[in-house]
């Protein structure tokens, strides 16, 4: 009988795991598998929850937001372990989750992972620490961080939406220089974007990003027309867009190199986690972790 290895937060999104884990067991053991739990706490060390992985564990079983998804992804590559992963989307952004196909309900996405066949997708990687979905800086980027989890778990996306505003007037515009093969950029910036997925809080921002063609895709936003850049951010993030307004660069890759100037003035974002410091590398591995999901 194979293993899997079920890691759940219980205080991410609105809690709604907890309502579920003995379908989840049930639905699980029906199939055949014996399922392993381990409950993610504030001071959880999940680097000693894969001390017995060996050969007998079929995949591993995430339930939370991209944060949780971003934190045990990073483990596994640390520690070797090459299995699929499955992700429930139960935190308050999926966007990793809903990338590879998982449906916002808990039951559906047990029943699609369990009946899924293994495939591979690319993942980012910043200075050493891999990203799943998306590496940010500039305007509202670090608000994740900022954003108290009872906020969070009270007010949903909302409560991302409070916080940016309060931080708009301590604003400072990015001052970039960005080189890769492709293309290069120096100037000023609203907002960089290198994104694995296509969404950044469930608004879809890299329209024609693919997760699995090897290249990220970078989004700069200039600070040339500040205010009609604003104008046009919501524009961007409309989720049937399909096109980058007049003013936004993009371009594809799968090696960037990226500073400013004032390093101390400014914060990285991975996955809604702080990410590294400048200046920072970002590569893409391609097919660099597999996944049960339909995408």
């Amino acid at each position: 009988m194979k293993k899997v290895k079920f890691l759940y937060n219980p205080f991410s999104g609105e809690k709604e795991i907890v309502k579920y884990l003995d379908y989840i067991i049930y639905s699980y053991q029906k199939k055949g598998y014996t399922i392993i739990p381990y409950r993610i706490s504030f001071d959880s060390n999940l680097e000693n929850v894969f001390e017995d992985i060996d050969e007998s564990f079929h995949h591993i079983l995430i339930s939370g937001g991209d944060g949780t998804v971003n934190e045990i992804v990073n483990i596994m590559k640390r520690k070797n372990i090459d299995l699929p992963i499955g992700v429930i989307p139960a935190g308050t952004a999926n966007d990793f989750a809903h990338l590879i196909g998982m449906p916002q309900s808990i039951r559906y996405s047990i029943d699609m992972i369990l009946n899924s066949e293994v495939s591979t997708v690319d993942l980012g990687k910043a200075n050493g620490k891999y990203f799943v979905n998306i590496f940010s800086s500039g305007l509202f980027t670090d608000v994740s961080q900022k954003t108290p989890t009872e906020y969070k778990n009270t007010f949903g996306k909302l409560a991302y939406y409070f916080t940016g505003i309060k931080e708009l007037p301590k604003f400072k515009m990015l001052d970039l220089m960005v080189k890769s093969k492709e293309y290069s950029f120096e100037g000023s910036s609203i907002l960089f974007f290198v994104f694995n997925g296509r969404t950044a809080g469930n608004f879809q921002v890299a329209h024609d990003s693919t997760v699995d063609d090897g290249f990220l895709d970078v989004i700069i936003i200039p600070k040339e027309n500040f205010l009609e850049k604003l104008y046009i951010l919501p524009h961007l993030m409309l989720k049937n867009n399909t096109s980058y307004p007049k003013g936004i660069i993009h371009f594809k890759t799968d090696e960037i190199e990226i500073d400013v100037k004032n390093k101390g003035d400014y914060t990285t974002d991975i996955d809604g986690e702080p990410g590294p410091h400048f200046p920072i590398k970002i590569t893409c591995e391609k097919n660099g972790l597999k996944v049960l999901g339909w995408i």
